[in-house]
């Protein structure tokens, strides 16, 4: 290689050194460092390494099946639902001309709201016994579930909320369809496009990156996804004022326990390092499979349009 060539790598690699530097102390070694302790028995004082044992005693984890079950049927209901709906309010808000800004603000303080605060809310407006939802609802002549204390509803119960923290996604896809050039739209209707075949041919194919965006990092938060299934199980059992090692995690009856709950639970209170490492693997993994996955399908779906 010529001394031009050389130079000209030595700086591209000067260039690129602050990344290379951030990818291999914040991501290269942690994964390293992850696969190296799952092979051991690790409680931050002594390490012993055991071998395929914490991968072995996974597959009769009935808690940590449990756990995942409710999260992948979070990422399957709740990802979607997400989406679709800010898409439907994003398109409903391109198309107010008055008192769009207002319903914009409607729509996204939620999201601002901490997730402690707006899940204790959430699971109080919809208290059987004190909220205000069940009591209209009661005057009205129907009764609501009882979400949080019925191991059948709780999920949905967490999904009800998801969607009424939906800002973020409405305020991308927002932006994304404020820049579909409207020359299309005036295109297709000279052609005779229907409102629904616009949709289908202009509108979906031009934000369909955003929509990519939205459900990858849908799916990689909903794979985290903690804070809210913990407070609401322990505000419905009444343990919201007791200290968290107090509270077994997925009340009631399993159905709010998460990936990341359990992975906690083993690694900072049981202070199983090891197995918990195999959890954060395994979340790993999925997350990876669902990102690939998702992209792909998106890339076939924008190269059907484009031909």
């Amino acid at each position: 290689m010529s001394r031009a060539g050389r130079r000209r790598r030595l700086r591209v690699l000067a260039f690129l050194s602050p990344w290379l530097a951030g990818f291999g102390l914040f991501f290269a070694y942690p994964l390293a460092a992850t696969v190296y302790f799952s092979f051991t028995r690790y409680n931050l004082f002594t390490l012993k390494y055991v071998g395929l044992d914490n991968y072995k005693y996974l597959l009769h984890d009935d808690d940590a099946w449990t756990a995942m079950r409710n999260t992948l049927w979070l990422v399957a209901v709740l990802v979607p639902l997400r989406v679709l709906f800010g898409l439907g309010v994003a398109q409903l808000l391109t198309r107010i001309r008055r008192g769009g800004n207002l319903l914009r603000a409607v729509f996204y303080v939620p999201y601002l709201i901490p997730p402690v605060s707006a899940t204790v809310a959430f699971v109080f407006v919809l208290n059987p016994g004190t909220g205000p939802f069940p009591v209209i609802a009661r005057h009205l002549g129907f009764s609501l579930p009882d979400f949080f204390n019925d191991s059948a509803w709780a999920k949905p119960g967490l999904s009800l909320l998801g969607l009424w923290a939906v800002g973020d996604v409405m305020i991308i896809l927002l932006a994304a369809l404020l820049n579909v050039p409207r020359s299309l739209y005036e295109a297709a209707a000279i052609d005779g496009a229907g409102a629904w075949a616009r949709f289908r041919h202009i509108t979906l194919p031009t934000v369909s990156p955003v929509l990519a965006f939205a459900a990858v990092t849908g799916v990689i938060e909903t794979l985290q996804y903690f804070t809210q299934a913990m407070v609401a199980g322990k505000v419905a059992a009444g343990q919201a004022d007791l200290p968290g090692s107090q509270f077994a995690p997925g009340y009631p009856g399993g159905s709010t326990l998460t990936f990341p709950q359990w992975l906690y639970d083993e690694g900072f209170r049981q202070f199983n390092m090891g197995y918990a490492c195999v959890l954060a693997l395994v979340m790993f993994v999925i997350a990876m499979a669902f990102t690939l996955l998702l992209l792909r399908r998106f890339r076939a779906f924008a190269g059907e349009e484009a031909q």
